[in-house]
């Protein structure tokens, strides 16, 4: 990619956000990648999460929810893309790259492991930025003090017995990639009849991705 369409690309992604800001209006989308993983699980969690948000934080978001491509340029549509699934990840060099300037031109990604995509994840993120490590957030990092106050990520589903961790991918000192390990967060914002979960957790799932949105693009 040339920087001379690195910069046309920032370009229209700050017109095309800008725009959404000033309408009051955004819209999601889903990560869709090759490897084999079922980026597509989840299917009711975004527009359930949408729905908590537009009415507990006055938001005006699209329940029109797409599955984006990794190389595609309509990324650049999105202020924050989602993406989950439980197993392979594959990005090629020209995904990589491509989802490399959507988040240094201001892009944000959610990357909720849905058990067992941590290996490949991990991985296909060095591709993305080589020079930079996943490093845990500390509980006091403004992610969980949004709207609701939370000591780091609610542990909505239990699988390995291990705490819930959010780690973040930092540039230039913003978090541009957030990745929540062993907490299901999408398990809790689907359907309840599809996990069974009590209210409680479902809540907390739902509150927290709303903390995740809050923090991506309406500071």
């Amino acid at each position: 990619m040339t920087p001379q369409r690195n910069i046309n690309l920032f370009i229209l992604f700050t017109i095309l956000v800008f725009s959404a800001k000033a309408q009051g209006t955004y819209q999601l989308a889903v990560l869709k990648y090759n490897g084999g993983g079922d980026y597509y699980a989840n299917p009711t969690a975004l527009p359930n999460l949408i729905t908590f948000c537009n009415q507990n934080l006055g938001t005006n978001i699209s329940k029109d929810v797409p599955y984006i491509e990794a190389g595609s340029q309509d990324i650049f549509q999105y202020p924050m893309i989602h993406m989950t699934g439980h197993g392979n990840v594959v990005f090629s060099s020209t995904e990589a790259e491509n989802l490399r300037t959507y988040l240094l031109s201001g892009g944000f990604l959610h990357i909720d492991d849905n058990y067992g995509m941590d290996e490949f994840i991990r991985v296909e993120l060095k591709k993305v930025f080589p020079n930079n490590s996943l490093v845990e957030l500390p509980f006091n990092h403004p992610i969980f003090h949004q709207k609701y106050n939370f000591n780091g990520l609610p542990k909505i589903h239990e699988h390995d017995g291990k705490r819930p961790q959010a780690f973040g991918i930092i540039e230039n000192g913003r978090l541009v990639c957030l990745y929540t390990y062993e907490t299901d967060l999408s398990d809790g914002w689907e359907d309840q009849p599809v996990h069974n979960d009590p209210s409680e957790k479902r809540k907390d799932a739902l509150q927290m991705g709303a903390n995740i949105l809050m923090y991506a693009f309406m500071d």
